[in-house]
Order: structure tokens, then sequence, then C-alpha cells
């Protein structure tokens, strides 16, 4: 095994490197000096996705983009690759095709609006 001085934000560290191949467990590096420990920060909390109802089938944003057009509205009938909904992303407008037949049961975005990959645009029943 082999000590270092480690100096990291300028906090020194003593660390015991431990060579590969080796059997025995390497102690875990400590401040040299006695600094308090930073408080990790938290992940902020996901944003909750607007869901349809039990057994609805979600269309989800297949790319990041900004919304330009939804062709549909709830209460509409829809065929499975029938355009939904239009996403421009790098200068180009993407059709967002149906993924099954069925019946807009929530539209959750408007022309206007950014989304993310796999965000839920609307519904079907």
């Amino acid at each position: 095994m082999k000590r270092f001085n480690v100096t990291v934000n300028g906090v020194a560290y003593d660390v015991t490197v431990e060579e590969i191949g080796a059997t025995a467990a390497a102690p875990v590096a400590a401040p040299a000096t006695a600094a308090p420990a930073a408080a990790p920060a938290t992940a902020p909390a996901p944003v909750a996705t607007p869901a349809g109802p039990a057994g609805a089938t979600a269309v989800k944003a297949p790319l990041q983009g900004t919304v330009m057009k939804v062709l549909v509205k709830p209460g509409d009938k829809v065929t499975k690759g029938s355009p939904v909904c239009v996403i421009e992303a790098l200068k180009m407008e993407n059709d967002v095709p149906a993924p099954a037949d069925g019946v807009v049961a929530s539209v959750n975005v408007k022309s206007g609006d950014s989304v993310k990959t796999d965000e839920v645009l609307l519904t079907l029943n």
C-alpha cells in the first residue's frame, strides 16, 4: 500500500491506496485537517406528470422540443399511427403518432409548451 497527501478544494487528505490484486482492504480516506464535512445536496423531487384515467394509454414525447400543434382534443377518436401532435426539435417538425386506436381522454400540453423526452402529451382510452 502507498500513502499520498491529496488536496481537494483546499482540504488536505491523507490517502492510502491499495494495489490491484492485493487481498487486504484499503482504509477509507480521512481528512488531514479537522474541517467539517459539507451536507450532501438533496435532489429535487421529480415533477408529477398528469396521468389519464386508469387503464389509459399514455402518448409520450419521443424527443425534447416545443409543441407546435396539438391535432386532437378530448373525445376525438384516433387510429394507430395517426398524428396527434407536432413537436419542433432542431428546426424540424416531428409528427407524434398515436400508439394505438382509441379515444382521446386528456390532453396535457398546448401549443408553445416545452416538453422533455417521455413526458406525457395526452392519454387515450
